[in-house]
């Protein structure tokens, strides 16, 4: 049955998708194994992942936990307009993202430095001792973390007002002084996380080509040269790949452990986002406003989609490495 120009059929369309769908059967039965492996994957995904985005319907309701979703009351817009009429939104996506820039600039290049120093120890053992004590932490709770923090910075009993006392200095009351919450933050965030990225990098490493630095080292090149001139380039496409992602989570700050650091005091500088939205749907005075706070959360997520977008469409342009 001729359909036009070329020479397109209905047969020959049948025709072409017969032999994918019979490759596709014919790849489930010789792998079945595989793809079984994958159905408790799929299955926390839908559950935990895709099914409670559904429960964003809320923000465009005056929801309340006694009526239920389909018993709320239908607002549209609202809530929306309420984000941009609240004076104290500024205050909270200044600290939002000064605190996930600054955590950035300090987290991001950290361990790739330490992984380009580490892989130029040619002691095996000190360098596996060094690589597993900083990949420590990681497996460290943030409750443990704050409370390390909170033990070496006591004004009483404190290892670093107990050196700031015996230079003849006065105590500094770290944990209340809104001064220092990002410092600290900060560090807890490369204590915590430069272990687990410098893995990666280090297996980007791993696959590069030894005939480089051999070429490398016939041409006179020494160690400095070889690793920036061989190893941070070859290792560049993770690098934009964990950039994108970080910048993805730039709204996502550590709400964990900025609850544990959190008091009145430095509310000023600690209190962003996340932190606001727990406040709204989780308010212990009153009732919880569950619509606001998921407004709120969405406006988050839709901004940080669009940087995740941009930043990938950068890296596309000037670079060959991309998410998607």
């Amino acid at each position: 049955m001729y359909c036009g120009k070329g020479g397109t059929s209905v047969q020959g369309q049948k025709i072409k998708k017969k032999p994918l769908l019979e490759r596709i059967k014919r790849d489930i039965r010789k792998n079945y194994l595989l793809y079984l492996m994958l159905v408790p994957g799929i299955i926390i995904l839908i559950l935990f992942k895709l099914g409670p985005m559904a429960g964003m319907v809320i923000a465009f309701e005056d929801f309340s936990a006694f009526k239920g979703v389909f018993g709320s009351k239908w607002v549209g817009l609202e809530n929306f307009r309420k984000i941009f009429q609240d004076k104290y939104m500024l205050t909270l996506i200044k600290n939002t993202v000064t605190l996930a820039f600054l955590t950035i600039a300090v987290t991001f290049p950290f361990p790739i430095l330490f992984t380009l120093f580490l892989n130029e120890v040619r002691i095996s053992k000190i360098r596996n001792g060094v690589q597993t004590l900083s990949f420590l932490p990681y497996f460290i709770s943030s409750a443990v973390m704050v409370s390390i923090i909170y033990t070496l910075c006591s004004p009483s009993y404190g290892l670093v007002n107990s050196i700031i006392k015996f230079f003849g200095g006065d105590p500094i009351y770290f944990m209340t002084e809104p001064g220092w919450f990002r410092p600290l933050y900060i560090l807890l965030q490369v204590w915590q996380s430069f272990g687990y990225s410098s893995i990666i990098y280090l297996a980007s490493i791993l696959a590069i080509d030894p005939a480089l630095y051999e070429a490398a080292e016939v041409d006179g090149a020494n160690r400095w040269q070889k690793m920036f001139q061989i190893t941070l380039p070859q290792i560049s496409g993770s690098i934009i790949v964990m950039l994108i992602i970080k910048i993805g989570g730039i709204f996502s700050v550590d709400l964990d452990t900025i609850l544990l650091m959190y008091n009145p005091s430095v509310y000023e500088v600690a209190d962003v986002i996340q932190s606001y939205v727990y406040r709204m749907a989780f308010n212990s005075s009153g009732f919880p406003d569950y619509s606001y706070g998921t407004a709120v959360n969405m406006v988050k997520s839709i901004i940080a989609f669009a940087m995740v977008m941009l930043t990938n469409k950068i890296a596309k342009k000037y670079s060959e490495t991309r998410l998607f």
